[in-house]
């Protein structure tokens, strides 16, 4: 197995305190937004035997498992990554598989450059992606019920809001809020500030359950998102919690640290707090208008301590061991490629001590004890 050297991305949006206090590091005073584990050609994994790209072109059946190969081919098929969010990210959407694979043929044959800001697939793939949390973690996931966002605008007292309000109270359920969705998304940007602008001042003199459309406001000012972020569930995990967001949820993390595991994709529809391309067309082509409970996940007891987050994807897999007092080993070997995350503690995985933030890829079928006192993170692929 390998000790992996791992990359921080140092978005704006990022702690400057959560990742070096996870690795027990001094703060640099720059945001430290992520840390990608694994083959992401972005920012890959480095081991003594090279990348792990590298590692995993030169032999990929050793290295990933025959089932795995087959079933994704000759690629890991997940990013894993520790997130620190400072300050509220971008309000997305990502794509189910006929979709991204549809998108990225169509601006391929338009000649789109692929790193054009314009441009909305990288990839032909899908991002399923699941998030849990290491300390209290706030975001939005999925549209709140209707008549619920109807009161919470409404409540406001924001003329230019009542629209929207009415709206909501429509049916059926979908086509509300498709159009109170485009309706924000598409209004007139000199109207659509002073409504933001109010709204905030509304948020920030009321509190309570307007405290977080306050902060956000804070970072994005004037942004519809501010607006369209209020359509959504507010959810706010435990550690240990977790949400999982498929195809066409829409969804934003607001503040926290925490793992998060995705399919090896690129590709994200944004829908406002961000500076970023918004293209609206194919954003509401692409989201579900469903209302829905936000569904936070709990992790479900497998043999041998192993607690596992249940998705339905296979291209990853993602459970935990909170691992007694030292003395008890346990045996972690898998046919498919696994790579192991310490988060608190101090774990020994095969030869190699782990602390919080340390990590290891180990290839499939390889034998891999572990002991200690502490927390270690899975993640593999369903094959």
């Amino acid at each position: 197995m390998d000790r992996l050297d791992n990359t921080v991305r140092p978005y704006a949006w990022g702690s400057t305190t959560a990742i070096p206090g996870l690795l027990g590091v001094e703060p640099t005073g720059e945001p430290q937004a992520e840390m990608w584990l694994g083959a992401h050609p972005g920012a890959p994994s480095r081991t003594a035997r090279g990348t792990l790209v590298e590692v995993v072109e030169a032999d990929p059946e050793r290295e990933l498992g025959e089932a795995a190969v087959a079933k994704f081919g000759p690629r890991l098929p997940f990013l894993f990554k520790i997130l620190a969010a400072g300050a509220p990210l971008s309000l997305q959407v990502h794509p189910n598989l006929a979709q991204a694979k549809e998108g990225y043929a169509e601006e391929e044959r338009r000649g789109v450059p692929v790193d054009a800001p314009h441009r909305n697939y990288k990839d032909a793939n899908h991002k399923p992606e699941l998030i849990c949390a290491l300390t209290e973690f706030d975001g939005l996931c999925g549209f709140r019920d209707p008549v619920e966002t109807a009161d919470l605008l409404a409540g406001l007292g924001v003329d230019s809001l009542k629209p929207y309000v009415d709206l909501l109270h429509a049916h059926p359920e979908e086509a509300a809020l498709r159009e109170v969705l485009t309706a924000i998304l598409t209004a007139d940007p000199e109207e659509m500030h002073r409504t933001v602008a109010e709204a905030t001042a509304a948020c920030t003199r009321l509190g309570g359950a307007y405290a977080s459309y306050a902060d956000i406001a804070h970072h994005y000012p004037g942004d519809p998102g501010v607006i369209a972020a209020m359509l959504l569930n507010h959810v706010r995990l435990q550690p240990g919690e977790a949400l999982y967001l498929g195809a066409g949820i829409p969804h934003a993390y607001l503040d926290g640290l925490g793992v998060e595991i995705m399919a090896n994709s690129d590709n994200v529809l944004r829908c406002g707090l961000t500076p970023k391309h918004v293209d609206v067309p194919e954003l509401l082509r692409v989201v579900r208008f469903e209302a829905a409970d936000a569904g936070v996940l709990r992790p479900e007891a497998a043999p041998d301590g192993e607690e596992v987050y249940e998705t339905p994807i296979d291209e990853f897999r993602l459970s935990r061991y909170v691992l007694p007092p030292a003395g008890s080993t346990h045996d972690l070997t898998r046919a498919t490629p696994q790579i192991l995350l310490c988060t608190a503690g101090t774990v020994r995985v095969g030869e190699h001590e782990l602390g919080p933030g340390a990590s290891v890829f180990v290839p499939a079928g390889e034998k891999t004890d572990v002991s200690g006192t502490g927390t270690l993170f899975r993640a593999t692929v369903v094959a």
